[in-house]
């Protein structure tokens, strides 16, 4: 650690908590409302716009990510050195999911729920491939441009993280085949319930979405942090040192992506797009035809 970090850390240590918690929270509100804002107007000016429907997906995956960065500097930057409770950061996590769930409408944000569409045969491969593409190009935008408010050292919570940038800590925390595992099973939980509430109010759904993700979130931050979203942990902890980017692929891609085919699997009894016969659940006919002879089969017999 450098002389300028050491200096930084000194004074933040000997500065009071109080001030350092409403500077550093009311510049990240004033970021959360500029970034929602333009969630909201994306949506607005392209929402009768079928054809762009994967400038949504990017407006999405851009606020998701975008906004998700800064809970992780609350968290990593917050909690040391601004006194935030564990209770702050996950209550500011639920807001931000709940809100981007509430601005974002229908864009998710998420390859995999992409992929659920398409899977599915709701949606076709070249709007699958934009929207996927529009993901993750919105997800690296969201990088780059908390880099540069970060570059701002509005507070000196994002001074210490701009100083952290370049060594960040990624969420990994365990092996590989851990970390897809534990992917894989928060996906194949996640992706259950939201097939299960596809059909549901969206004053139901998103409500409950982000209560889910929010709980898996906070009880697997010792392991992966349940990102359960490639795009999003592509931006989140790709660029963090540490693991390979093949090792990230298997856990934070291939891991979700498991999980998900399971998901379908279970819920639909096959994947539509693969296999058009129902391998686990039966067509059962609602009325059953009395085993017994029919009165017209009776006539027959005695003529």
């Amino acid at each position: 650690m450098d002389t300028h970090t050491h200096t930084t850390l000194g004074i933040v240590s000997r500065s009071s908590n109080l001030p350092f918690n409403m500077s550093g929270l009311n510049a990240s509100l004033g970021y959360f409302i500029a970034i929602v804002a333009f969630g909201i107007s994306s949506r607005v000016l392209l929402r009768r716009r079928p054809r762009l429907d994967f400038l949504l997906e990017l407006a999405a995956s851009f606020v998701l990510a975008a906004c998700l960065l800064e809970v992780q500097t609350i968290v990593e930057v917050g909690q040391w050195a601004g006194g935030l409770g564990p209770d702050v950061c996950v209550t500011i996590l639920f807001v931000v999911l709940l809100t981007h769930g509430v601005a974002c409408g229908n864009a998710s944000g998420n390859p995999t729920l992409t992929l659920v569409r398409f899977l599915t045969l709701e949606e076709t491969p070249i709007p699958t491939l934009l929207a996927v593409a529009g993901q993750f190009l919105g997800a690296h935008v969201a990088l780059l441009a908390a880099l540069h408010y970060w570059g701002l050292e509005l507070t000196d919570m994002h001074m210490i993280k701009n100083l952290m940038a370049s060594s960040c800590s990624t969420s990994l925390r365990v092996s590989v085949l851990h970390g897809f595992f534990t992917e894989c099973v928060c996906a194949l939980v996640f992706h259950l319930v939201h097939l299960s509430m596809r059909r549901r109010s969206a004053m139901i759904r998103i409500p409950l979405v982000a209560v889910l993700l929010t709980f898996l979130s906070h009880t697997a931050s010792d392991y992966t942090s349940a990102y359960m979203n490639p795009s999003l942990a592509y931006s989140l902890t790709f660029n963090c040192p540490g693991f390979t980017l093949t090792e990230y692929a298997i856990v934070y891609w291939l891991g979700p992506l498991t999980g998900m085919s399971m998901a379908l699997f279970l819920y639909i009894g096959h994947i539509p797009r693969i296999f058009s016969k129902n391998l686990l659940y039966s067509q059962k006919t609602r009325f059953r035809v009395p085993k017994g002879n029919t009165s017209g089969e009776g006539d027959k017999k005695k003529k």
